[in-house]
């Protein structure tokens, strides 16, 4: 697999992935090709930095997905994933309110306009997050590292 970073003729950006450089060209031949924002079939590649190996190490790791399950999948560099998730913990605990195990009650109580809105953050059952998200209610899962001075 190949990823391009492709520009359409009205100089929209984006990117895609090609089972080679061969069948890039044979759809960008075909017109095959379209820009997601306006939809024009006039498709070129962009200029693009390469891809390097760092050296980091991949690991395999569980990985939550939406549904509340886990998944395992190759995490590249898996020690600056834990450095970012640690960062993304240390704003959250900043910038948020601790709700705890009532983390749906007061969302839903957010979301329809009962108590302030802000950034809140808890715990919550797999089956309340999926009624949370069949009612609309806009949330994050996030992986939760332990503390490193705990």
């Amino acid at each position: 697999m190949i990823r391009y970073s492709l520009c359409c003729e009205n100089e929209h950006s984006f990117e895609s992935w090609f089972r080679n450089s061969e069948a890039f060209d044979a759809l960008s031949q075909a017109r095959s090709l379209s820009c997601p924002e306006c939809g024009s079939t006039a498709i070129s590649k962009s200029l693009m930095t390469p891809r390097l190996n760092s050296g980091g190490q991949q690991v395999q790791a569980e990985v939550p997905q939406a549904d509340g399950s886990q998944a395992r999948a190759v995490v590249p560099n898996a020690e600056k994933v834990r450095v970012l998730l640690r960062e993304l913990r240390r704003k959250v605990e900043e910038n948020c309110d601790y709700v705890g195990s009532e983390f749906a009650e007061e969302a839903r109580r957010i979301y329809y306009g009962e108590a302030e809105a802000r950034g809140i953050y808890g715990e919550t059952t797999p089956e309340d997050a999926e009624a949370l998200a069949e009612e609309g209610v806009e949330f994050a899962r996030i992986p939760w590292l332990p503390r490193e001075d705990a």
